[in-house]
């Protein structure tokens, strides 16, 4: 029998390319890489054994008759065990980081562990083939279990997609179905012409898929610096704490790199993210150098944290201060750098994720260094910080977000006209929360916004409630972030809620800091112009804290400036503060404004603001903030105690 050889040694040598091109990609050693490096040996075996044999078997005068014996058997073992090859790497592509994918490989070998004895005991049985002393090459009766073993495993890969698809993507799952069955039809045409051999073209049809939508370099490795990008990262952090290794992850994220391309251009910012990449390369070997992200790098480094691992951070904080240069241009890029170790400080991917973002995020806020190294308190703080966002999550869908009041007292009158809505969640998983923690993370997340919607929403209805009453009371300040100024149609929101309460615009006035006025000036400025129209009042609130001035004050529509605490408390030791405290009411006046000194808590401070011509006072000295129930209470009480004195008064 002669046959057709040509397809087989063109697969091998495209098999040779793809191998070529794919080896440097998904450098984490897994188990799924390992197997598609293990697919690649078992094929080009299969493929070289199957052209040795056919040449020997075709000229058995130029070969001795044991050693084709032996190429032919090897080959018999390696070419149906090809689809044992795949379908194990079928396997460990879908059940990737489940943890059971050894347990199941070892029990479905056994098909493959039984045909490979069946072709040791073809020394001896010919049950497979056989080759006369002359060379004569001889079919065995059992010949077709090659194909039926190879068909098996092509079929359970299949199988093995369909059952298990909800553990995959939807694009992987159609590529894991598609090679197999390539395979099988490629092997089903060289059933029906026996003499073209397909098999090893068949595989290398498969490999090729799967190096293309699965194995791609490009998939793994960053293009700009050619470093394994961040889903590398992930699975190899994820392989070691299966293997539970000691290691240490080092992040450098760079400051406002974006300044960096404005200033040189997009071109220059990649070279110098590349000269970056470079130095790093060279300080982590034999370490493992990661791109993170845009512009972020992280070092893998295996073993406890150490005195060498310490020295490198150093090293690297320090050099990070010095100029970088690209070509004609030269600058210094500002870094911070984070670190986390395993298992001392965290033991899931999740949380040394976390741990490194949170430990970067506060190296950026830190005014006094560049690194920071995340351990058990850091998580502790980071769990308590996911645990406050799920609380305002569950608060916010709820509408259980509790306002208190704290009533403010009219100098003119003696009388709590009005007060100020205060954000509490007394009660929570966790106890108590106080604002100065929760509000900072209501503000990150960008709940906020949301969050003072309901609360003016509260407001309104607690406003209503004193007019129902017959209590006499002029309005309750609501404070108002600066998250709440880049909301597109604010104002038709605020004006929205205040009149589906049915409440009058002039009993509701918003507070914004001096940091907001600061920030957003123009925006401020238009919004509370339209808000003026309406009838609703505007008071800067914390005014002596360093981020406004007279001018800022003057250019705003305001109503009413509050003083910070600050400023009383230390006019009662700082005559030069007293005398500011003085001039400023006297100014705010002038300029028709209202002014709210907060903070007083004794009667020296009392005595203080009134001689100032304080408008209003709040402060522990008069009345605490309270929840809704008992500052209703309070005002109705105060009120009813003021018409009694004045009814007894001649």
């Amino acid at each position: 029998m002669h046959w057709n050889i040509v397809a087989e040694c063109i697969s091998e040598i495209n098999l040779i390319i793809i191998w070529f091109y794919s080896r440097k990609s998904n450098l984490v050693p897994s188990l799924r890489n390992r197997l598609f490096q293990f697919c690649f040996f078992v094929t080009f075996c299969a493929m070289s054994f199957n052209i040795a044999s056919t040449v020997m078997i075709a000229y058995p005068e130029k070969f001795p008759c044991f050693l084709t014996w032996l190429v032919t058997t090897v080959y018999f073992v390696a070419t149906p065990l090809m689809g044992m090859a795949y379908f194990f790497y079928t396997l460990a592509a879908v059940f990737e980081n489940k943890g059971n994918t050894m347990k199941i490989i070892i029990w479905t070998s056994l098909p493959g562990t039984v045909y490979f004895l069946l072709v040791i005991m073809n020394l001896f049985s010919n049950v497979l083939f056989s080759i006369c002393p002359d060379g004569t090459y001889t079919r065995g009766p059992l010949i077709s279990v090659t194909y039926i073993i190879f068909y098996l495993y092509g079929v359970a890969a299949m199988a093995v997609v369909v059952i298990w698809r909800k553990y995959m993507e939807p694009a992987i799952r159609r590529i894991l179905v598609i090679f197999p069955m390539i395979a099988l039809l490629v092997i089903i045409v060289q059933q029906l012409y026996p003499t073209v051999i397909l098999s090893g073209s068949a595989a290398t049809c498969a490999l090729l898929i799967i190096y293309l939508y699965l194995q791609n370099k490009q998939n793994s490795v960053d293009y700009l610096t050619g470093l394994p990008n961040r889903q590398e990262f992930l699975k190899m952090i994820e392989l070691l704490i299966r293997k539970s290794k000691y290691f240490n992850i080092t992040v450098l994220s760079l400051r406002g790199f974006k300044r960096i391309n404005d200033t040189y251009g997009q071109h220059n910012g990649d070279l110098f993210l590349q000269e970056i990449a470079s130095y790093l390369k060279s300080i982590s070997e034999p370490h493992c150098l990661y791109r993170f992200g845009g512009d972020e790098f992280v070092i893998l480094s295996y073993g406890p944290f150490d005195a060498s691992m310490s020295h490198n951070v150093k090293k690297l904080e320090q050099r990070m201060q010095q100029p970088w240069i690209s070509g004609e241009n030269s600058c210094v890029i500002p870094a911070v750098i984070g670190v986390v170790g395993y298992p001392e400080c965290a033991n899931t991917a999740e949380d040394l994720i976390s741990g490194i973002e949170y430990a970067v995020s506060m190296a950026k806020a830190a005014s006094d260094t560049n690194v920071y190294y995340c351990g058990h308190e850091m998580l502790a703080s980071l769990r308590r910080r996911r645990k406050i966002v799920e609380i305002l999550e569950e608060n916010l869908k709820n509408n259980s977000f509790s306002v208190y009041y704290q009533p403010i007292i009219s100098t003119a009158t003696g009388k709590y006209t009005v007060a100020e809505s205060l954000l509490r969640i007394p009660d929570s998983p966790l106890g108590p929360l106080f604002p100065n923690e929760f509000i900072p993370v209501a503000e990150e997340t960008g709940m906020i916004v949301e969050i003072t919607y309901q609360i003016l929403d509260k407001v309104c209805k607690f406003v209503n409630r004193l007019s129902e009453n017959g209590i006499e009371f002029d309005g309750v300040h609501v404070n108002f972030s600066g998250q709440q100024f880049s909301q597109i149609g604010l104002a038709e929101k605020v004006e929205g809620i205040i009149e589906a309460n049915h409440t009058p615009f002039s009993k509701i006035k918003i507070e914004i800091t001096e940091s907001i006025l600061a920030d957003n000036a123009e925006t401020v400025e238009e919004f509370a112009l339209e808000m003026q129209q309406r009838g609703i009042l505007i008071e800067l609130d914390d005014f002596g804290t360093g981020y406004s001035n007279i001018v800022s004050v003057m250019n705003t529509p305001l109503d009413t400036v509050k003083l910070d605490k600050s400023l009383v408390w230390s006019a009662m030791e700082k005559k030069e503060t007293a005398a500011m405290v003085k001039s400023l009411s006297t100014v705010f006046h002038e300029m028709g404004l209202q002014v709210l000194a907060e903070g007083v808590e004794n009667a020296q401070q009392e005595a203080f603001v009134k001689s100032c011509g304080i408008d209003y006072i709040q402060g522990f000295y008069f009345a605490k903030p309270l929840p809704e129930e008992e500052a209703f209470a309070f005002i109705r009480n105060a009120q009813a105690k003021q018409e009694m004195i004045r009814g007894i008064q001649p």
